[in-house]
C-alpha cells in the first residue's frame, strides 16, 4: 500500500526514467523536476523538464473504498485516495541541432517501451533520495501507468499562458495513474463471515389505481372502517400498507394481487392521508424483514364524524325580525388537532320553494379552543353561532377540507344530521 510519498515518488522515478534513456541518446542530456519558468541554470541544456501541472480523481478506482466506516464510525477499512498525474513535458537544447526534437524522440520511445513504472526503478530511487526513504510505492498492487495526453494547440497555449513571460518551448503532456494513497487509520478486526446468502429476485412494482370505502365505492371512509386498495401486482411474499409514518400488516386472506381490504390504523386525522404498498424483502438467517419495494404514493380522503349539541340560545329583534344565537358544540371523531382548520356549516332544512334556503359559515374559536399548551388535539369544539333565523338546520363539519357526511334517505334527499337553533 502507498503512502502520502507516492505522488513524489512516481515524479523522481519518472525523471530518473527519462534521464537514463536520454542521456544514452543524446550526450549530455539531463532530466529535471522544475517550473518551466525557473531560471534559464535550472532548465535543463539539452534535456527534458518534467512539471507535475494538475492532478485529477480517478474515475476508475475513486468510490471502490465505500464505505470506510460502519455505523457507530469505527474504520472498516482504509481510506484510500486514487488520482491520475498530469506532467508536461518540455524539451530544450540547441534547435540548430535540432537537440529538443532529439530528446523528445528519445523520451517518447522509452514511455512506449516500458509504459508501466518498474518496480525495481521504484526501489533504487527510494533508496538514493533521502526524503523519500519512508516511501512504500513500491509495494503497492495496483502499477502506475503512463499514457500520452492529446492535447491541442490552442490547450497548450493556454497552459503555457499560465507562466509569465515565459517562451513556448517544444512539449507533450503524459498522464500517469492510478496513484493510491493510503490512510494511516488502524481499521478494526472482523469475524469472518459464517453463512452467505444470495437472492435472485424480479423487479414486480405494486401499483396503486385508486382507494375507496371497503363498504363500497362513493362511501364516505371513516376512522377505524376497512378501506380497498385497488391497483395491481400488490400482493408480495410480505405485504404492508403505509399510512404516512405507521406501517400497518394486512390480515392474509384479505391481501390480493388487485385489491387489499385494510383497517385503518388509530391515530389518523381527518383530511388528506397518503398511502402506499410496500413489499419488504425477506432476508438472512433466519429470514428478517429488509427494505423492499414501494408502490407509488395514493392519496385518499378521511372524512370526521361528528355530534352536535345547542345550547345558551339567545334571541334578538332586528327591524322586526328574530334571529337567535347559540354555542353549538360539535363532538369529533377523530379529534382535531391544534393546527388543523375547521368550519361549521348549516343549511336550512325543508326551505320553501319560494326563495333560496338559507346557510351560514362559521370558523372554530383560535387554536380550535384550545387554550392549555400541553393539549394538541381535542374532541370537542365549541362554535358560537351568531344571528341566525330560528329552525332546522342541516350540520356538517370541514377538518382540513374534509367534510363530515350527511344522510340521506330512499329518495336521496338529505335528512340529517338537524340542529334546532
Amino acid at each position: 500500500m502507498s503512502n502520502f510519498l507516492a505522488i513524489a515518488t512516481v515524479t523522481a522515478t519518472l525523471r530518473q526514467m527519462l534521464e537514463d534513456a536520454i542521456s544514452r541518446d543524446v550526450p549530455g542530456a539531463t532530466a529535471t523536476a522544475v517550473r518551466p519558468n525557473a531560471p534559464n541554470n535550472q532548465l535543463p541544456n539539452p534535456g527534458v523538464n518534467l512539471y507535475l501541472y494538475h492532478v485529477t480523481p480517478n474515475a476508475a478506482w475513486r468510490n471502490a473504498d465505500v464505505p470506510t466506516r460502519a455505523a457507530d464510525g469505527g474504520l472498516v477499512q482504509r481510506p484510500r485516495a486514487a488520482v491520475d498525474l498530469h506532467y508536461l513535458l518540455s524539451f530544450y537544447g540547441n534547435d540548430g541541432d535540432l537537440e529538443p526534437q532529439r530528446v523528445l524522440g528519445s523520451a517518447l520511445r522509452a514511455l512506449h517501451e516500458r509504459p508501466v513504472l518498474p518496480r525495481g526503478a521504484l526501489r533504487e530511487v527510494i533508496a538514493a533520495t533521502p526524503v523519500l526513504a519512508a516511501s512504500n510505492l513500491d509495494s503497492e498492487v495496483e502499477s502506475v501507468k503512463f499514457t500520452q495526453t492529446p492535447l491541442s494547440l490552442e490547450e497548450l497555449s493556454k497552459l503555457w499562458s499560465v507562466f509569465f513571460q515565459t517562451p513556448y518551448v517544444l512539449s507533450v503532456a503524459l498522464q500517469a495513474g492510478v496513484v493510491l494513497i493510503e490512510g494511516q487509520g488502524a481499521p478494526r478486526a472482523t469475524l469472518p463471515v459464517r453463512e452467505r446468502n444470495v437472492y435472485v429476485v424480479t423487479f414486480r412494482q405494486p401499483v396503486i389505481e385508486r382507494i375507496d370505502a371497503a363498504a363500497g365505492i362513493g362511501q364516505p371512509i371513516l376512522a377505524g372502517a376497512d378501506i380497498r386498495i385497488v391497483g395491481s401486482n400488490l400482493r408480495g411474499d410480505s405485504t404492508r400498507v403505509r399510512f404516512g409514518e405507521t406501517l400497518v400488516t394486512p390480515p392474509a386472506s384479505q391481501v390480493g394481487d388487485a385489491a387489499i381490504d385494510v383497517a385503518l390504523p388509530a391515530g389518523l386525522r381527518a383530511g388528506v392521508q397518503s398511502v402506499q404498498v410496500v413489499h419488504p424483502r425477506l432476508m438472512g438467517t433466519p429470514p428478517t424483514p429488509h427494505s423492499g419495494i414501494e408502490s407509488n404514493a395514493a392519496a385518499f380522503v378521511l372524512q370526521p364524524t361528528v355530534g352536535f349539541a345547542v345550547s345558551n340560545s339567545t334571541s334578538v329583534v332586528v327591524d322586526g325580525v328574530t334571529l337567535r344565537s347559540a354555542t353549538l358544540t360539535v363532538t369529533f371523531n377523530p379529534a382535531v388537532g391544534r393546527t388543523q382548520r375547521v368550519r361549521l356549516l348549516i343549511y336550512e332544512f325543508n326551505a320553501p320553494d319560494d326563495r333560496p334556503a338559507r346557510a351560514y359559515v362559521f370558523d372554530a374559536p383560535p387554536d380550535n379552543g384550545i387554550t392549555s399548551p400541553a393539549q394538541s388535539e381535542t374532541t370537542t369544539v365549541a362554535f358560537r353561532v351568531e344571528r341566525v333565523f330560528p329552525g332546522a338546520y342541516l350540520a356538517r363539519v370541514q377538518v382540513d377540507g374534509a367534510a363530515s357526511p350527511l344522510t340521506v334517505d330512499g329518495s336521496g334527499r338529505f335528512t340529517g344530521p338537524l340542529v334546532t337553533i
